[in-house]
């Protein structure tokens, strides 16, 4: 009990980082300057990772220096700058849906490099879910026509971070969650900086909602998230936390239909109803229960019956 009960805690606080980027795509609409994806990915980042980084004073040493820069780049730098370009151009739903076919990604990502193959029921979670999303993706195709470049940008986000994912796994840092993050947030958003300068020009001008829309994708979409979210990605691993992800277009499409004006259909519906089980079905206490329940249960021996005192003797 006690171990399911601290299984459940870590899956609730690593599902709360994907419900917190599915809002991503809505605040970026409503709220951040137009056009302008590597600004706001930089603001994201950067601002929040220097923070963190003058309340620990820890800088990196020996091979995390380089380690720390390919972590944050494909985490969080690059992983956002295509995040937020990918925002600009797809409906809120539909962007936060190529988010979660990460699982899939990162299971072959981490088969590859860490030799960890897939179970049966994390892969059947996998399907499930990913069909789910192509329902969503669908769907929400059919209310516009799909921005192949938007596409492109979130399939190419889910690569990047699912690599960042299982290599966080596989360099396991030598320091705590928070101090680690810390490196690679201020690595990610240092990266984008020239990338930002050179190809969008100087910072635009903020009104207060702009500035309210990057304090809270910085802090708590970034400073926050992340600390919970490599935190899931130590204890349950890339594989379940990344299933974890299909959080996100939940939240997507329902700040995409509350914020935005997108539409709900019976669609929507369907795939939630295969998502959310799919999520649950991959973690380890659900896991441990269908392993309980499905086991065959021993058959009781007959125990031979002891001879009678008059025929013993």
């Amino acid at each position: 009990m006690e171990d399911n009960r601290a299984g459940w805690g870590t899956i609730a606080l690593t599902a709360l980082p994907a419900a917190v980027w599915g809002s991503t795509y809505a605040v970026t609409q409503l709220w951040l300057p137009p056009d302008r994806p590597l600004f706001a990915a930089t603001l994201r980042a950067l601002p929040v990772g220097l923070l963190m980084l003058l309340w620990l004073r820890r800088l990196p040493r020996g091979d995390w220096w380089w380690r720390s820069l390919v972590l944050g780049s494909l985490n969080i730098g690059f992983f956002y700058a295509l995040l937020f370009f990918s925002a600009y151009r797809l409906p809120s739903g539909l962007g936060a849906t190529l988010v979660a076919t990460a699982p899939m990604v990162t299971m072959a990502v981490a088969w590859i490099l860490l030799g960890d193959r897939p179970g049966r029921i994390s892969l059947a979670a996998s399907v499930v879910g990913l069909f789910g999303v192509g329902l969503l993706v669908l769907q929400n195709g059919l209310d516009r026509p799909l921005d192949a470049l938007g596409l492109g940008a979130g399939l190419l986000a889910v690569v990047l971070s699912s690599c960042g994912f299982v290599l966080t796994k596989k360099w396991t840092p030598p320091v705590g969650v928070v101090t680690a993050t810390s490196w690679q947030l201020v690595a990610g958003g240092a990266v984008l900086v020239p990338i930002a300068l050179v190809v969008e020009g100087a910072p635009p001008a903020l009104d207060l909602p702009a500035v309210g829309a990057l304090a809270y994708l910085g802090l708590i979409g970034s400073g926050l998230a992340y600390v919970l979210w490599f935190r899931g990605l130590t204890l349950l691993g890339p594989t379940a936390a990344s299933i974890i992800g299909l959080v996100n277009p939940v939240v997507g499409v329902l700040l995409g239909v509350a914020l935005l004006g997108e539409t709900f259909g019976p669609v929507h519906l369907v795939a939630m109803v295969l998502i959310v089980p799919s999520v649950l079905a991959a973690q380890q206490p659900v896991r441990d229960r269908l392993a309980r329940a499905t086991r065959p249960r021993p058959r009781p021996t007959r125990v031979a019956a002891e001879p009678h005192l008059s025929q013993a003797r």
